[in-house]
């Protein structure tokens, strides 16, 4: 609006025009205070029906409001690699079989099965629906792995779909979908043929590559099943029914899911999504999350608090993986080993990281895992590495003169954008650079990035991790085979891809006791990666809170059987 008045003699005088400024004033004060005040009631109407709701557990409404620390990035099932997105799929979705509340493999979806050396067959329960109330079918399952093989999928775990026979050379593109081995003589019954023995398959399919998905939903989405939560159809005991991305999610329960007497809680709150470790202390000191974990900085806080702390092993080994592409001064041997020789692990935990339950790294497979009869490193120790800062500079010299180098440049070390990714990453440019001359830039990067660089191999050096997908030392064992989309680095050694078949194709547990072994020798000898801890987990649970489970296998933290007690203490 043109605020300028031409002067005329009808001007009302100063003192009037100042009053009827003033009163103009203040009327769009009023207009400005009532438009105020009405959007503050929409925006909190929209966080009270959103999911950002304060209360860390909701008596009345049977809520719970939780923090995680990463945005799942994929949430397609065929796609997703990531603990943020697996966490998020095992509330929402369900597959063949699960893993019970004591670790151990019951019926999901299918309500019995039978695997042979050569077959698996799976009868699905007729209860079992989609989440718009539509019946699941033996149908959502062949044509979801279907989908991961797909080559233009370009599924990174298709690879766990290789058991079924011709899966691999259908994902090489080989062959034809239509030759993959599975078939459902009946909507509720499902049979894979195996391409060879596989004495864990049954464990496989708790997985989530092994999730249905249902055809006709999944190609009404035009490639963004999963992108958003009207995007999704759900199989498990929970909806994502809203999803503001970057900020918070709201899993509300599924009314069509087939074991309701399971589920308690009505609505779980994703209120945050935050990997500030001492703003989740704070959330939860303030009552508006639920649950938290706990890092060296902020345990005295929790200890003052006088709160009952936990803890666990979480079942994770993180490594600083190399890349081993010929453009990267990391496919060198001997620049790998000088590495080795001057990374001291136990400084690393003890002294660096300070984070409680943390355990030093010692091999590609975790302490947990099983083996013949007990723990596989019981009965197969872990190689020892002495630190020897005089060999690590004869294998530099080494290096630079295969490599052709006055100097070796500068290299780029991958990490995470979190606290603990800060102080591992400095700690370690600071020993390369003090004990080796060595120069490491650090490439800092949101978790979705990170893992998008470390696809494309956009590295020499990266900070990862790995979780178990099954219970076997094959989800670890097979990390580094040549065809596995995981193997960031692209390692490849015919050694290792041939002591990875024996232990695929074996059912004698001592032979493939034994081919770990070899492989837990070889990752250590060639320096395929270097095992910096296995993960420890301490936390803090609200006390009206109960059955929140802690999975190694699976979804954690898993709330799907959570109840609240009010009278918790």
């Amino acid at each position: 609006m043109n605020n300028r008045h031409p002067r005329n003699e009808n001007e009302p005088s100063f003192t009037q025009s100042a009053a009827r400024q003033l009163l103009m004033l203040a009327a769009g004060a009023v207009v400005a205070l009532v438009a105020l005040m009405w959007l503050l009631q929409a925006l909190a109407s929209l966080v009270g029906s959103s999911t950002t709701a304060a209360n860390a557990v909701d008596v009345q409404n049977n809520s719970i409001t939780i923090a995680i620390s990463t945005e799942p990035p994929q949430l397609n099932s065929t796609l997703a690699t990531d603990a943020s997105s697996g966490m998020i799929l095992g509330h929402v979705m369900e597959g063949l079989l699960r893993m019970s509340m004591d670790d151990q493999l019951e019926p999901g979806i299918a309500e019995r099965w039978e695997v042979t050396e050569t077959q698996a067959k799976f009868w699905l329960r007729d209860n079992a629906k989609w989440s718009d109330g539509v019946a699941v079918t033996a149908h959502d399952f062949i044509f979801a792995w279907k989908t991961a093989l797909k080559p233009e999928t370009a599924s990174e775990y298709a690879f766990l779909l290789y058991p079924i026979k011709n899966a691999r050379a259908v994902n090489e593109g080989t062959i034809g979908l239509d030759q993959l081995g599975v078939y459902a003589p009946d909507d509720l019954t499902l049979i894979i043929d195996l391409e060879r023995p596989v004495a864990f398959f049954d464990k496989m399919v708790t997985f989530q590559t092994y999730f249905p998905l249902r055809e006709d939903f999944y190609l009404q989405t035009a490639g963004r099943y999963g992108a958003d939560a009207q995007e999704m159809l759900y199989t498990g005991p929970f909806v994502i029914t809203s999803w503001v991305h970057g900020a918070s999610l709201l899993l509300e329960r599924n009314p069509y899911y087939w074991d309701q007497a399971q589920i308690n809680l009505s609505t779980i709150n994703v209120g945050y999504i935050t990997a500030d470790a001492t703003a989740r202390l704070n959330f939860f000191k303030d009552q508006r999350i639920a649950e938290t974990v706990l890092l060296a900085e902020n345990l005295q806080e929790a200890l003052k608090q006088r709160w009952h702390i936990r803890r666990e092993q979480d079942g994770t080994l993180f490594f600083l993986e190399f890349n081993h592409r010929p453009s990267r001064s990391t496919r060198n041997y001997h620049l790998r080993r000088a590495i080795q020789l001057v990374v001291d692990m136990e400084e690393l935990v003890y002294k660096v990281t300070k984070l409680p339950g943390y355990v030093p790294g010692e091999s590609l497979f975790p302490a947990w895992l099983p083996g013949v009869e007990g723990k596989f490193r019981e009965e197969f120790p872990a190689p020892k590495l002495q630190i020897n800062h005089q060999q690590a500079l004869e294998h530099l010299a080494l290096a630079k003169q295969e490599l052709g180098l006055q100097d070796i440049p500068p290299l780029a070390l991958l990490a995470g954008d979190s606290a603990v990714a800060d102080i591992q990453s400095e700690w370690l440019q600071a020993v390369l650079k003090t004990k080796l001359g060595l120069e490491i830039k650090i490439d800092k990067q949101i978790f979705k990035q990170r893992l998008a660089k470390m696809t494309s191999g956009d590295f020499d050096m990266v900070l990862a991790g790995w979780g178990p997908d099954y219970d076997d030392p094959l989800t670890f064992g097979d990390l580094f085979a040549s065809w596995n989309l995981n193997n960031r680095g692209r390692y490849n050694n015919p050694d290792m891809d041939q002591l990875v078949s024996v232990a695929q194709n074996s059912v004698d547990a001592a032979t493939r006791m034994q081919a770990f072994s070899d492989i837990q020798q070889l990752a250590f000898d060639d320096i395929v990666l270097l095992p910096m801890y296995e993960r420890g987990v301490t936390y803090v649970i609200h006390p009206k809170l109960k059955n929140v489970k802690r999975r190694v296998i699976g979804a954690d933290v898993d709330f799907t059987r959570a109840y609240i007690d009010p009278e918790g203490v």
